[in-house]
């Protein structure tokens, strides 16, 4: 049996307690995207936020936090197999419990260890990349992520600018985190919350006002560099071309060939 699932992770845990307690999944596949087979029947399964958290507390219980790490970071991940990975990974683990990350080489582990080290990789950059502008209203980034890494900046940026007002917007998914910067409940050690929207079409410019002080950081990235110590390989492999065109200091010399 193929489970179709409506790209949520609530959606994917609730496949595999399907799995599990109703019956065993050939695949578990995202329903937009899936192709029918002759070979296999397939069955939409209805988000069941009861299903998916007595999933989430069995990995927590029985494997392990970094298990539950690994297994959202996938998630997240851009991976077109990703859904398999992550039930072929459950299903060693409930067997083999908590050791189970200990098994670096085993076909069902080293996939997804790669896949969710390479999430953790972009986010641990772009958490440097990241840049934003002020046009008077509220902060403003792009970014072009390789996996919809958006959840993960958010916790990060609201707790590192928690008095600000915010906009994170992924241009490759139509995604956005906003943060309104207000502390509502007043509590000071409480965490306050962001949003996740959904995005029709990029954000019109017109609301997004050019920030006085991007020329005269670009002024200054230019007037700093030493054109004897240039290393274009090196600056390569901390700043990748693919994440330039959202960073203000090289816009005066981003190629879109080059990317």
């Amino acid at each position: 049996m193929d489970y179709l699932y409506d790209g949520s992770f609530d959606g994917l845990l609730t496949c595999v307690y399907y799995n599990y307690y109703r019956e065993k999944a050939n695949g578990i596949y995202y329903r937009e995207g899936y192709q029918p087979s002759l070979a296999d029947s397939s069955c939409d399964v209805v988000t069941n936020p009861d299903y998916a958290h007595r999933v989430y507390k069995a990995i927590e219980e029985k494997l392990s936090g970094n298990s539950l790490h690994n297994i959202y970071h996938t998630f997240l991940s851009s991976c077109p197999d990703k859904e398999n990975l992550i039930l072929n990974y459950l299903r060693l683990g409930f067997r083999l419990g908590a050791k189970l990350d200990s098994y670096h080489t085993h076909p069902d582990v080293q996939p997804l260890h790669k896949t969710a080290r390479k999430v953790t990789l972009e986010v641990h950059r772009l958490l440097g990349l990241l840049r934003f502008s002020d046009n008077g209203k509220f902060l403003h980034a792009k970014i072009t992520p390789d996996h919809n890494i958006l959840p993960l900046l958010a916790d990060h940026f609201a707790e590192r600018l928690k008095n600000e007002r915010w906009l994170i917007e992924d241009c490759k998914r139509y995604l956005a985190v906003i943060y309104d910067g207000q502390n509502k409940n007043n509590r000071p050690n409480t965490q306050r919350p962001w949003y996740l929207l959904n995005l029709e079409q990029p954000l019109d410019s017109a609301i997004l006002e050019q920030d006085p002080y991007e020329e005269l950081w670009k002024l200054y990235f230019y007037k700093i560099c030493i054109d004897s110590r240039r290393n274009p390989r090196l600056q390569a492999q901390f700043v990748p071309y693919r994440y330039r065109k959202h960073l203000v200091e090289f816009q005066p010399y981003f190629n879109d060939n080059d990317s």
